[in-house]
């Protein structure tokens, strides 16, 4: 593919577009353009300042701000000033925690124009977890809400320090780095593989890794995103997703500005889903993709009384209930579609525009990437680890973990990224996903998905959360037992427990039922994932002759089945 970088990635971004309705034809056409030097923000996002339609849109119920694309350039070039004015040099990092105000996005674009690399950091961080980010990543810049400012008092290091939305004494005021010039001062060109963006993953299992991304990996990786999402030029894309986790840089940056798409950004305190749908309705929304939680709630409302814009649904994150689809179908006629991804990737596998949606499958691999299967032995299978073959290597993995070589060298061997999710393929190429490698455990010398489990707990109207894990068993070496948060209006009864236990028992074959139930609030890591880590440890911890905790029944504790219809 001849050109410059942006008429690579140009073609590469049309060819998509162009193939919307046809995903057989784009996997078969796609090819990752080859960059030498690339700047997304520079080379591609500047290019967009004429362009008409606003590119963001700020929203919380009371304000409505609009920022157009031109605008977000010259912002953008005045930071990028501003950090070259103080010094801050092409590869220094930058600590980004703000929510979903304008100057997320201006930051972003303006350190990338500057060379700097971007740690994205969620507001609800610890001064513990500021410690970490701050010492391992190496932090020369923080731009942080001023609301936020007292968490970093006294912390180690001497960074550069900006406030947004207000004066905070010893910070620099945002308000004086968009005093400066507009123009860009003429920067450096940028290797398309210099770093770009560094994640702290959630650490569900261990301390938080560091994920390198690269002006390439993710800029340009995520036109998979735009693909699945379906976004076109014009279009309004609202996507809910907390800044400082890869899914706001998947949709709420990358795959719609790709696309020429407006970014609306969607600011509450408290969630109600009926001022989500007459947001929808108000702002003509016509791509939304949220976590299967909103889904799960949206439809608990009479869908049908909102006379929606929306062309394409979309979900992520979460096990995505055939129920939820029915009913958004039913209300709306559209299909509800999900995908599958993960911070050291852009969208790997999913159910794209145009092609049939297998309820409880995650649909097939995304353009430019090759996903193989395989068993512990490490050879090709229908069900196993999901990997990615790197003879080609896709453009959209990560350039590795920071300072951990062995963990890189772990993730990827010279012939497969290791993503560490199993999952099946059917005859037609669909993958269902299973679960985390860790997570899969034997029951009577039967592999157990916690996974398919967890999916058909959530469906019961008591469970608001589950997690299921292996309990200790003498006879079986382990069952599945389940952690259950309660939906509003359930007690931890036995009742309760003996109605879910049978709920799951009536949609499962034997072997897999679910034999034992706690209810407890789940551990969970910063980003809102749960620790299935620990509560695996609280299992395997515990005495052989423990008595039941409370508000823990096993099933030979409880009444058997009655036969009728299901709960």
């Amino acid at each position: 593919m001849a050109g410059t970088g942006a008429q690579q990635f140009l073609a590469a971004r049309d060819l998509l577009l162009e193939n919307r309705a046809d995903p057989a034809r784009a996997v078969e056409l796609f090819r990752w353009p080859a960059l030498g030097s690339f700047n997304w923000a520079i080379d591609y996002f500047d290019t967009l300042a004429a362009t008409q339609h606003p590119a963001l849109r700020v929203v919380d119920g009371k304000s409505d701000l609009s920022v157009s694309f031109a605008e977000l350039s010259t912002r953008s070039n005045q930071i990028a000033n501003y950090l070259a004015s103080r010094g801050v040099t092409r590869g220094e990092r930058i600590l980004l925690m703000v929510g979903n105000v304008p100057a997320l996005w201006e930051t972003l674009l303006g350190a990338m124009k500057a060379g700097a690399v971007v740690i994205p950091a969620t507001t609800l961080l610890s001064r513990e977890d500021l410690v970490d980010r701050l010492e391992r990543g190496k932090v020369r810049v923080i731009v942080a809400e001023h609301a936020l400012a007292p968490r970093f008092a006294g912390l180690p290091g001497t960074p550069l320090r900006i406030s947004v939305g207000g004066t905070t004494p010893t910070w620099i005021d945002y308000s004086t780095v968009l005093s400066g010039a507009t123009t860009l001062a003429r920067p450096l060109p940028t290797r398309a593989d210099d770093p770009l963006l560094l994640y702290f993953t959630s650490g569900t299992t261990a301390k938080p890794k560091l994920v390198l991304h690269t002006h390439s990996s993710y800029p340009v990786g995520h036109l998979t995103t735009m693909y699945w999402l379906g976004v076109r030029p014009g279009d309004v894309h609202l996507n809910l997703a907390s800044p400082g986790w890869a899914k706001h840089a998947y949709s709420s940056v990358f795959a719609p500005w790709s696309a020429g798409a407006t970014v609306l950004s969607y600011q509450y305190e408290r969630f109600q889903a009926t001022k989500l749908l007459d947001l929808l309705v108000r702002y003509q929304v016509t791509t939304f993709c949220a976590p299967p939680t909103v889904w799960r709630m949206l439809i608990q409302q009479p869908l049908r009384q909102w006379k929606v814009s929306l062309r394409e649904v979309l979900s992520a994150g979460e096990p995505l209930n055939p129920e939820v689809m029915a009913k958004v179908k039913e209300a709306w006629g559209l299909t509800l579609r999900d995908g599958y991804g993960q911070t050291e990737t852009t969208l790997l596998v999913a159910n794209m525009p145009g092609t049939e949606v297998r309820p409880g499958s995650m649909g097939k691999p995304a353009p430019g990437y090759s996903v193989v299967l395989l068993n512990p032995q490490g050879e090709p299978a229908e069900e196993g680890e999901i990997c990615l073959d790197l003879s080609e290597r896709p453009m959209g993995l990560m350039a590795g973990y920071l300072d951990e070589s062995q963990k890189t060298r772990t993730a990827a061997d010279p012939r497969y990224y290791h993503t560490g999710d199993v999952a099946s393929r059917d005859a037609d190429g669909y993958l269902t996903y299973i679960g985390r490698a860790d997570d899969v455990f034997k029951s009577s010398d039967y592999r157990i998905s916690p996974f398919e489990l967890e999916s058909i707990l959530i469906e019961h109207f008591a469970v608001s959360e589950a997690a299921v894990v292996p309990s200790p068993d003498p006879v079986r070496l382990s069952v599945p037992k389940a952690f259950v948060t309660l939906a509003a209006g359930h007690a931890p009864t036995a009742a309760t427990a003996t109605a879910i236990l049978h709920y799951v028992q009536r949609r499962v074959s034997p072997f897999k039922r679910i034999r034992r139930i706690e209810f407890a609030d789940l551990p969970k890591t910063i980003s809102g994932k749960i620790r299935r880590v620990e509560l695996r440890a609280r299992e395997v911890d515990r005495p052989p002759k423990e008595p039941r905790r409370a508000q823990e029944f096993w099933e030979e504790d409880l009444p058997a089945p009655a036969t009728g219809r299901p709960d």
